[in-house]
């Protein structure tokens, strides 16, 4: 739960957010850093009880927020790593812990730890959690903690049909369960192939930080008078000039 600095997760979650919401992100969702690969993170799995079950060790491009796959998958676990005998694994949802705080409010699924965070950022009117994988934690076992809960399920592209399976298991375990197919009825053959899902598309929303953090890359001595100055960022107005051309029309100039 530190080490930050070093995790290439906070360092795309900060670009993007800003440090403050990309470290309560971080904190909330109980997310790691990782010495086996540098610049790797930990989902720490635990449960509605507070119990951590165990940690999925990930690596991403700091830049892109992409994983990287190259020249292999980095991902492994927690107890793998460890070697600990005799260890019998029961997942549960990323981000469960979450559920006792959060009682009333709807709960999102989607496949990816990442796009939990990323969605929560954008959609905090949500509970997000995450499967870890198109099955991951998916069984009768793990999703009784959702009774309940109004749930909603948000396949990656490509994935709707098969996660159209779980929704009749929920379903007949008596929870409240819809599935969200908008991105799968407008998706693109690219967006098909790429197996875009949510987080793809509400990054391309580009916010107020984002716009900031870029300009710092650009000018670091701006956030020197930040800090110095103590500001806050209130909001980013974005300038149109055909908009203000139009707003504010040239005066001719008497001779």
């Amino acid at each position: 739960m530190h080490g930050y600095e070093k995790n290439n997760l906070y360092l795309f979650l900060r670009s993007k957010f800003g440090p403050e919401d990309a470290l309560r992100l971080m904190r909330d969702y109980r997310v790691g850093t990782s010495k086996h690969w540098p610049g790797s993170c930990v989902f720490w799995q635990t449960d509605i009880n507070c119990d951590t079950r165990t940690g999925k060790v990930m690596l991403y491009d700091a830049a892109t927020g992409k994983r990287v796959k190259e020249p292999f998958n980095h991902v492994t676990w927690v107890h793998s790593l460890l070697r600990l005998p005799d260890f019998n694994l029961r997942q549960c949802f990323f981000g469960e812990h979450l559920l006792p705080m959060n009682r009333g409010k709807p709960v999102a699924i989607v496949e990816s730890e990442k796009t939990a965070l990323v969605a929560a950022y954008y959609l905090p009117e949500y509970v997000w959690l995450a499967t870890g994988g198109k099955n991951g934690c998916f069984n009768a076992d793990a999703v009784r903690v959702l009774r309940g809960c109004q749930v909603i399920l948000y396949p990656d592209i490509g994935a709707t049909d098969q996660w159209r399976q779980k929704l009749r298991l929920l379903r007949s375990l008596g929870i409240e369960t819809s599935i969200f197919n908008f991105l799968e009825d407008v998706a693109t053959d690219d967006e098909r192939t790429a197996g875009l899902d949510i987080a793809d598309y509400l990054l391309q929303i580009e916010p107020d930080q984002a716009i900031l953090q870029a300009m710092i890359r650009k000018n670091p001595i701006l956030q020197k008078l930040i800090d110095d100055l103590q500001c806050t960022l209130v909001s980013v107005e974005r300038y149109n000039p055909e908009a203000d051309a139009i707003l504010k029309p040239t005066t001719p100039t008497k001779k």
